[in-house]
């Protein structure tokens, strides 16, 4: 088994994935410890977050040896792409497809799940060598979508991010969707009860989706 073949079973294993978006990479790495305590182990920080590939160091340098997944995120050019591998990225995701990202992460042998709203995105996003890709915006294309392109399409494998939440985690996972993305539902309440409440909310989803499978 190939690294990047390695990395993408460990990724459908594990399911659910938490994009963390910090104020500071202090604050997307003490997030995603909540989450990784809370039970999710693919993280992604998003390089929204301000010197993410400081918080993606310091999550590949804590948890090497775990089964803990450290990506990155909101990713938007090759030399982002790289910056975050060189840093200790196994995944890079972006709400895009840009070509010259999927050329840098093969190099790497690292697996690029870009963003795709239509079948034609998908397809030229195949083309490059990509094996999952982001339903983006979910919450706007919705399970249907998946159900759709897997007609034409039944290889690909899609992954929703944004819109999946408590209350239709399993219309995604009935949809065939390969895992999912969850976003700002696991930090809703961390201004006003801290991080033990991103474990919790973490914890749910996790508790979730395993009375679903």
């Amino acid at each position: 088994m190939t690294k990047k073949q390695q990395i993408l079973s460990n990724l459908k294993e594990n399911f659910l994935f938490a994009v963390i978006r910090g104020n500071s990479a202090e604050e997307a790495t003490d997030i995603s410890k909540a989450v990784y305590e809370g039970g999710i182990k693919n993280i992604e920080v998003t390089f929204t977050t301000p010197q993410a590939d400081e918080s993606i160091k310091e999550l590949a340098k804590t948890f090497a040896g775990t089964d803990m997944v450290v990506g990155a995120g909101t990713v938007m050019d090759a030399i982002t792409a790289r910056i975050a591998i060189i840093a200790g990225a196994d995944f890079v995701v972006s709400p895009n497809f840009v070509p010259e990202i999927s050329t840098v992460c093969n190099t790497y042998g690292i697996p690029y799940l870009p963003g795709c709203g239509t079948v034609t995105e998908v397809a030229a996003a195949m083309a490059t060598g990509v094996e999952v890709v982001k339903v983006f915006p979910g919450g706007i294309l919705g399970p249907d979508f998946i159900k759709n392109v897997h007609g034409p399409i039944p290889h690909v494998e899609m992954m929703p991010s944004g819109g999946v939440g408590l209350n239709n985690m399993d219309k995604w996972i009935n949809s065939g969707a390969w895992a999912v993305g969850i976003g700002s539902a696991l930090t809703a309440d961390l201004k006003e009860k801290g991080y033990s409440s991103v474990k919790e909310k973490a914890a749910e989803f996790v508790s979730t989706y395993k009375d679903l499978t």
